[in-house]
């Protein structure tokens, strides 16, 4: 059963980063263009709670998610996801202008 508890959050870490990076970001910060915020910080409320209980436990989440294989998948999911926001704003804005100028006549 414990096995079970820790494998779902070592899952809910791989979303996440290094604890103390976790801390300094905003989640409501409008400007940012990282999806995964919210996923850190839930990752890092999960840490603390079960390092409160088990601090062994604790560390073991830290290992996991200092990993290289859970870095590099998540340094990948920045990277995509940092796009799509990109291509998405970029076709709002062209939306935009289009209402402006055809449907407006500015």
């Amino acid at each position: 059963m414990l096995q079970s508890r820790v494998l779902v959050i070592a899952l809910i870490l791989l979303l996440s980063t290094t604890l103390p990076e976790v801390h300094s970001k905003s989640i409501f910060d409008k400007d940012r263009r990282d999806w995964l915020v919210i996923p850190d910080a839930v990752a890092s409320y999960v840490y603390e709670a079960v390092s409160k209980v088990s601090p062994r436990a604790g560390q073991f989440l830290a290992d996991i998610a200092q990993r290289p294989t859970v870095v590099s998948t998540r340094n990948f999911l920045i990277r995509e996801t940092t796009k799509l926001t990109i291509m998405a704003e970029e076709l709002i804005e062209r939306i935009k202008n289009l209402w402006k100028t055809k449907v407006l006549g500015y």
